[in-house]
């Protein structure tokens, strides 16, 4: 049994994929070959170099196109020379070593910085003194922290008229600051001279990058810190207590003046006006005073006597105005009576049994030629007790 199934085994053939692959490689390079017989002249040497020619020239040109971002500048230079500046979109131009594009970002924010690095705002070592330690017009030393934001307004100016760009302008902004401080002295660089300090510097340095061409526009220049060296500190926070009690005291004497002076100057007004009032008042009553003398001299010189008695009566009318009592005169020849008014107005507002009422009496006196009364008004006159 053994050697009958050793023969059958024998017999059955094994699949071999190797001659499997060999014999589907001749197939293909036979069709191959049968190809390239009936299509000889295609693959000749001129149309080989043609073919491969041709799409390195597709790459190459292909190379060329590009985009450029928004808010960015293409600068394209050919052989090394401005060609043209693109804007933000997709562009093409000649592929290298003919033409290259550089991307230029013209709405970026750069800061550079004068005096310190980043690391000093929490450290103070990283101060640099070769840069921040200045000289002022008085022969002081102090330190000065200085910011410069800037952005790029031309891109083509940027990349081919200064080179090295922020290092130029570190520099710049340097020896602008350090002329700016030395026409100025100590307190007016760290009190109240600081904005137009800044404003200065940042004209300056406009200027200059503007002489060089140099593209790029100055937004922003920030004094980050002025203040004398650390030797001084102490003494130099005494000087600024001194300098701000100076200027309390100066601003408290000025809200003391801004008002004391205005109740003055109305007090002053109001004592003008009062005189300016009792003096047209006077001359109005001087005035008043002269033309009735003036008529009443017209009067007096048509008839003397009439105008004596008037005169008289009047002024002595105008006396008795005054006066808390009332004179009674029923008779020239008779005593004259004087009651107290008080007593007198108690008697008419309680009348007794012994005193009788007043009579008004309209008529004139007998004794009077002209018939002119003695006394102008009503007189009270008491009637007489019959004994």
């Amino acid at each position: 049994m053994s050697s009958e199934k050793q023969n059958t085994s024998k017999q059955t053939p094994q699949s071999d994929w190797k001659l499997e692959l060999d014999k589907q490689w001749k197939q293909v390079s036979t069709k191959a070959g049968d190809f390239f017989n009936d299509h000889k002249s295609m693959f000749s040497l001129t149309n080989i170099a043609a073919a491969v020619g041709g799409t390195l020239t597709v790459v190459w040109l292909a190379s060329g196109v590009y985009i450029v971002d928004q808010g960015n500048r293409g600068v394209v230079s050919r052989f090394g020379a401005y060609s043209e500046t693109t804007l933000p979109g997709p562009h093409w131009h000649i592929p290298a070593p003919i033409e290259s594009v550089t991307n230029v970002n013209v709405e970026q924010q750069r800061f550079i910085e004068v005096g310190y690095t980043d690391s000093s705002r929490v450290n103070k070592s990283a101060v640099i003194p070769q840069e921040s330690l200045m000289l002022t017009s008085d022969e002081n030393i102090i330190t000065v922290r200085l910011a410069v934001q800037y952005q790029i307004n031309n891109a083509r100016d940027y990349l081919f008229n200064v080179k090295n760009n922020e290092n130029t302008l570190k520099q710049l902004t340097e020896s602008v600051e350090r002329a700016v401080i030395g026409r100025n002295n100590m307190d007016f660089v760290l009190t109240e001279g600081r904005s137009q300090i800044v404003a200065e510097i940042k004209e300056q340095i406009q200027e200059a990058m503007d002489g060089y061409k140099a593209g790029i526009s100055i937004a922003s220049v920030n004094l980050q810190d002025a203040q004398p060296p650390e030797e001084v500190q102490g003494a130099f926070e005494d000087a600024i207590r001194a300098r701000e009690d100076k200027q309390r005291l100066i601003n408290e004497a000025e809200a003391y003046s801004n008002e004391v002076i205005p109740k003055a100057r109305g007090a002053a007004s109001r004592i003008i006006q009062e005189a300016e009032a009792y003096e047209a008042e006077k001359v109005a009553k001087a005035k008043g005073e002269t033309e009735r003398f003036d008529q009443l001299l017209v009067e007096y010189e048509k008839s003397p006597a009439i105008t004596r008695k008037r005169l008289y009566l009047e002024a002595k009318e105008k006396l008795y105005s005054s006066t808390n009592k009332i004179m009674l005169n029923d008779d020239q020849s008779s005593p004259m009576m004087y009651m107290p008014l008080p007593q007198t107005m108690t008697q008419h507002a309680q009348p007794t049994a012994s005193h009788t009422e007043p009579e008004l009496s309209s008529e004139p006196h007998n004794g009077d030629k002209n018939g002119a009364r003695k006394s102008t008004g009503n007189e009270l006159r008491p009637s007489r007790s019959k004994q």
